[in-house]
């Protein structure tokens, strides 16, 4: 990790002004990681290399199955691969950046490599948000009115559906972007954080934030608020249906399809909530440093194994693929 000389070094000098700091414009920020701790440098670099070699494979297994399995081909399992999708995208985005800078002494990103991370990482992030709002919705109309599932979620309307998700996180990306563009110096160019977030980069400006974090709070609130609204509905109205099933084997079945999206969106969400839906005042950078590490690198890494492990179709699928794999 960095070290404090080099922190000293990399911090701008005190104009000498009274009450002013030396800001300035930067053609470059830097990255301090995780911690100031030479000694866990390969520790660190073995943990994150192998999350992201194992989310990566979650990835391609996920995707390869959904492709090849003609039982997966439903609206449900289409959502399912652009959450595996952008699950990896934001994890690439982030990762191995970050592994390049535990190794090496030059930790620096440039002005627009900075930009262009925040963005690509918000504008996953915002998606994900809302492609676990559809799919809530999907669960409802597979759970609540089965006979007409294929009618009602045509490909159509999937395909709508998931292109809005995409343009709500381009559109949030591109609004806190261009105010972060406004930004005309900083007191710094040193940032406290693994990646360049938002947050940690209003921290360091010498001008008037206050619309930024507004708006950052605004926007994440209203996201959040939005789709944890059709999501609560939605399992409102599927636990009626389950609870009037006289079924048991329907019910299991039902609660089967819904546990591992409920896991999901509690995980993912409880870390969102937790870091851009509360006041910045509140804000530890070391919590929400680990937090960020929770839901940027650690949930793309389990949620394969959630979406596989619980789920008896793609247990399913995989128990025939490999079946036909081996016998043929």
């Amino acid at each position: 990790m960095i070290t404090s000389s080099e922190t000293e070094e990399a911090i701008f000098t005190h104009s000498g002004t009274l009450g002013e700091e030396n800001c300035t414009s930067v053609t470059e920020f830097l990255l301090l990681g995780l911690a100031d701790a030479p000694e866990l440098t390969v520790f660190f670099f073995l943990v994150f290399f192998l999350i992201y070699g194992i989310t990566a494979l979650g990835f391609l297994g996920m995707m390869a199955l959904i492709q090849v399995s003609s039982q997966l081909h439903t609206p449900m399992y289409f959502f399912l691969s652009h959450l595996s999708f952008v699950d990896f995208c934001y994890s690439t985005i982030i990762v191995p950046k970050m592994l390049s800078n535990i190794l090496n002494r030059d930790k620096a990103i440039s002005f627009l490599g900075r930009m262009v991370q925040f963005y690509l990482f918000c504008t996953c992030v915002v998606t994900e948000v809302f492609l676990l709002a559809v799919m809530a919705y999907d669960h409802f109309v597979a759970i609540c009115n089965p006979l007409l599932y294929t009618l009602t979620m045509s490909w159509h309307l999937c395909m709508e559906l998931v292109s809005c998700c995409y343009l709500c996180g381009m559109v949030c990306s591109l609004i806190h972007l261009c105010l972060a563009l406004e930004i005309p110096s900083y007191r710094s160019n040193v940032i406290n954080h693994f990646f360049c977030d938002l947050p940690p980069l209003l921290l360091l400006a010498c001008s008037d934030v206050s619309i930024n974090e507004l708006l950052l709070y605004i926007l994440a609130t209203f996201s959040e608020m939005t789709t944890i609204v059709i999501i609560v509905t939605s399992y409102m109205l599927i636990l009626i249906i389950i609870l009037r099933m006289h079924s048991a084997e329907g019910r299991h079945k039902a609660f089967s399809t819904c546990a591992s999206h409920l896991t999901a969106i509690l995980v993912f969400h409880g870390t969102i909530l937790f870091i851009y839906c509360r006041p910045s005042s509140g804000n530890s950078v070391e919590t929400d440093n680990v937090a960020t590490v929770f839901y940027t690198i650690v949930i793309p890494m389990l949620n394969p194994f959630i979406y596989s492990l619980r789920n008896k179709d793609v247990i399913e699928a995989l128990r025939k693929v490999v079946s036909s794999q081996i016998f043929s």
